[in-house]
């Protein structure tokens, strides 16, 4: 009786193909870099309609100081909750950790179209007296009908 001997060993494949993997990361990457510039306020506001709406492009930037009031009341700065009492001195030192610090401290506020307008008021008053210079109140342009 002979004794059948297989040469499968002989035939195993040690290489690692990587490529599949390369392929998936790339199309990671590419969806990361399109959704990261979408995430850039957080709270969610619904800002006020107004026909004679402008753009303001820096208020895109990295470094822009964006102040939320929400409709409950609730203050965020960069979307981080702050007290009316910590507005100021939070927005002082983002003012100072700017790469580009200007003459002209600009501060835009997103305001919820249905927030109290005393809060709104309250927020405003503590920006002013943060020394922000310029205050820049951002709405939706309307659609034309």
């Amino acid at each position: 009786m002979a004794i059948s001997k297989r040469d499968e060993g002989k035939k195993v494949n040690s290489n690692i193909n990587v490529t599949p993997m390369v392929d998936v990361m790339l199309v990671l990457l590419i969806i990361f870099m399109v959704i990261t510039p979408m995430l850039g306020d957080k709270i969610t506001v619904d800002l006020p309609k107004v026909s004679a709406a402008i753009i303001m492009d820096a208020a895109n930037k990295e470094d822009a100081i964006t102040v939320s009031v929400t409709r409950d009341g609730s203050t965020f700065v960069r979307g981080d909750k702050v007290s009316l009492a910590d507005l100021s001195s939070k927005v002082q030192d983002l003012e100072a950790l700017k790469t580009n610090p200007s003459d002209d401290k600009a501060v835009y506020l997103r305001a919820d179209t249905r927030a109290n307008f005393g809060k709104v008021e309250d927020t405003i008053d503590a920006l002013r007296s943060a020394g922000v210079n310029q205050l820049n109140l951002m709405t939706d342009k309307t659609a034309l009908q």
